[in-house]
């Protein structure tokens, strides 16, 4: 079962009770976990290319308003997650470069500079979702540990993706950028049926 991600979230410290497959996400790379208002994007493979960001109150005023659109239920949290991460790369593609970034990048791109590899996007989308956790904007779902698939011997590449967990049902759903260029909505899906695609 999946452990709950973030317990609670101090205004000026670092994310705490991480489960370890979360940290690891963190410090497999030397950075720290998303505070309640700053988090380190990666970008560059691998979190090769970082920048630390920090929300402005525009920023956690519109993320508020668009998670707001899904109070009603479960799913319509879901689709507002969808649209919080499409604010976010949209909010800082500009910044980075990464506006220009292509769908399912990696070494082939020849584009570091503008691209995530399913790495990144996995830190990426699991810190934005700390934060909107840690700020009470997710009432139907908690964030849960990244998962995995790759089978070489079906021909299915290695990939990572962010996760989360539906409170009442403990289904646990995939919030995936990676396959998405830039400003496109993340692939939203339950794990059992993400773990078969290719």
């Amino acid at each position: 079962m999946v452990a709950g991600a973030l317990a609670c979230f101090g205004a000026s410290s670092h994310a705490a009770s991480l489960s370890a497959p979360v940290a690891q996400l963190y410090s497999s790379v030397s950075i720290f976990p998303p505070s309640a208002g700053s988090m380190t994007v990666c970008y560059g493979f691998v979190c090769r290319r970082r920048e630390t960001f920090s929300f402005t109150a525009a920023d956690r005023g519109a993320l508020t308003r668009i998670m707001a659109a899904g109070r009603s239920s479960a799913a319509a949290e879901r689709a507002a997650v969808q649209r919080a991460v499409v604010w976010f790369d949209r909010r800082l593609g500009p910044v980075l470069g990464t506006d220009k970034r292509v769908a399912r990048a990696d070494f082939r791109a020849h584009n570091d500079a503008q691209n995530f590899d399913c790495w990144d996007t996995t830190r990426n989308t699991t810190s934005l979702l700390l934060i909107l956790q840690g700020w009470n904007l997710l009432k139907f779902h908690t964030v849960g540990d990244p998962h995995y698939r790759g089978n070489v011997v079906a021909l299915q590449t290695p990939h990572n993706t962010a996760v989360l967990v539906e409170r009442a049902t403990r289904s646990e759903w995939v919030v995936d950028l990676w396959p998405r260029g830039y400003g496109q909505k993340p692939d939203v899906m339950p794990v059992a049926a993400w773990v078969k695609e290719n």
